[in-house]
């Protein structure tokens, strides 16, 4: 590819990872804000975002926690949510080819955003070196971003008071609805939503706070189980 062209490419993917990190930045802030007042403190709401790093997981964590669930219920949901991240893994190993530390990095990188804007990309490029750059700052650019702004709405959540009185309870569905509703493509994916839905309306008056996000969790690998049969047959 000539000189200029991979210039082109390389500013294209940089213009759109940090489009997709500011965007991805006004959730954190929300999850920032309702972390620091769901009983967690500047401190761990922000090591969430550095460790666990990914965003339905950490709303899902925040809100079984805020709800007065236990751990174990909060852990296991945000394991659910966050299982699809070893999915995408399978995939971009193969076309990152890292080892060692690198290797390390990117499978903390390894998110929606960063898969979507590596895979985007035309794999011949300099023999996949336009997907490699699309990951990288991808992931890169979502981490930077997600994590100043979880520091900048926890920091700023002491001064918001109860987090009730402006709706910013609302947002942790709301956050969860935005980060789901792009995936929600074909007649299937409407389906698994809409079985999900009912059994979280139908089991969050019997049961406590946590166990409803664990059991659409479940749909979910039931219905991918059955997709993968499906296949096979």
């Amino acid at each position: 590819m000539a000189s200029n062209q991979w210039l082109a490419v390389r500013a294209r993917i940089a213009r759109n990872a940090l489009s997709i990190g500011g965007a991805v930045a006004v959730y954190g802030v929300s999850f920032g804000a309702l972390g620091a007042t769901s009983g967690l403190s500047v401190g761990q709401t922000c090591a969430l975002s550095v460790i666990m790093f990914t965003g339905a997981s950490q709303f899902a964590f925040v809100g079984v926690v805020g709800a007065g669930g236990s751990a174990i219920a909060a852990i296991a949901a945000a394991w659910l949510l966050g299982l699809r991240n070893a999915m995408y893994a399978l995939r971009m190993s193969t076309l990152l080819d890292v080892g060692g530390v690198r290797k390390l990095l990117a499978a903390q990188l390894t998110i929606d955003e960063s898969t979507a804007l590596a895979l985007a990309q035309d794999e011949e490029i300099e023999s996949g070196r336009a997907t490699r750059l699309g990951f990288w700052s991808g992931g890169l650019s979502v981490y930077v971003l997600w994590n100043a702004a979880t520091l900048l709405g926890a920091v700023g959540a002491g001064a918001l008071g109860d987090p009730r009185v402006y709706g910013l309870d609302a947002a942790i569905p709301a956050g969860l609805f935005a980060l789901l509703w792009p995936r929600l493509r074909d007649r299937e994916a409407w389906a698994v939503a809409g079985a999900a839905m009912c059994v979280a309306a139908l089991l969050t008056p019997m049961t406590r706070p946590g166990i409803p996000v664990i059991a659409t969790g479940l749909v979910a690998v039931v219905a991918a189980l059955r997709a993968l049969r499906r296949g096979a047959a």
